[in-house]
């Protein structure tokens, strides 16, 4: 399930904002994205978040908000003199007088520089730590909003599967019936004397055990109250949704494979349609 959400903290003077977004994955992937200053704070970010999704591809941002005079201007004096008297020596070569400005030694490459005085990372790691359970909390409530449309909708599927189903089971002897009639019909055309009503009887038999899909009912009816267990359930259960679903197509396989009623394969091509849906909604539930 996709998810967003949003934190921030300040401790000690120091200010984060971290953001949260989950898309749709198999597993638990995270990637973070930090300050350069704040990457020893990554492992146990990680781990936070981690610690709270079972699944999902997940991307944490960190923005810290430099604080004022937190900047500080360096000057390279020694290196200042260095060029001062390259350019004295330069001018005296060429017979110019004059020595090099206050301007030109500060635009020199080195000269003058920028620095950033190094963040609380005790402080700051509070922060994270205390914006990113924000982001969390935001974006669980958002995939429990999702999960429950989820639900939903797999719920009318697998009511569906269910009716569809309770119809294959009645149209069971009618097929078997059917087949002795068509068969019995057949060798009456050929006027055929190999076949007697006993024989026929014999075949329509085997017919009727080769076509009995009552233990794939069965298996069906078991997997969909699982099913239903799984989504009313608090604990993540994606994994074992999937399998069930993996379970309940093969059954169906299985009862097309075995039918020989167009009424009963007409039922398995929407039975087949209702839980590949219910598959598709299954990889985003946790």
């Amino acid at each position: 399930m996709t998810g967003f959400g949003a934190g921030a903290a300040t401790v000690g003077g120091e200010h984060v904002e971290v953001e949260v977004r989950v898309v749709n994955h198999r597993f638990c992937e995270v990637k973070a994205r930090l300050p350069r200053e704040l990457s020893a704070l990554e492992p146990a970010l990680l781990a936070q978040v981690r610690g709270r999704l079972a699944r999902g591809a997940v991307d944490v941002y960190v923005r810290r908000t430099t604080k004022d005079g937190e900047s500080a201007a360096a000057v390279d004096v020694v290196l200042a003199r260095e060029y001062a008297a390259a350019a004295r020596k330069v001018g005296e070569a060429l017979g110019l007088s004059g020595g090099p400005s206050l301007e030109f030694l500060l635009n020199a490459d080195g000269v003058l520089r920028l620095e950033q005085r190094l963040p609380d990372l005790a402080a700051t790691g509070e922060a994270v730590q205390a914006a990113a359970s924000e982001a969390m909390a935001k974006v669980e409530a958002m995939r429990v909003r999702e999960g429950r449309a989820l639900a939903e909708d797999i719920e009318k599927r697998i009511d569906r599967i269910g009716v569809l189903v309770e119809e294959i089971r009645k149209l069971g002897p009618a097929s078997v019936e059917d087949f002795r009639r068509r068969l019995t019909h057949r060798m009456a055309e050929l006027a055929s004397s190999a076949l007697g009503p006993e024989r026929i009887a014999i075949e329509v038999a085997l017919m009727a055990d080769r076509m009995d899909v009552a233990e794939e009912i069965s298996r069906i009816d078991s997997h969909l109250l699982q099913l239903r267990g799984g989504l009313a359930g608090d604990e993540p259960t994606g994994r074992q949704l999937d399998f069930l679903v993996q379970e309940i197509h093969r059954e169906v396989n299985t009862l097309g494979s075995k039918s020989q009623s167009a009424a009963i394969g007409a039922r398995v091509v929407d039975l087949k349609a209702e839980v590949e849906r219910i598959r598709e909604q299954v990889q985003n539930v946790l």
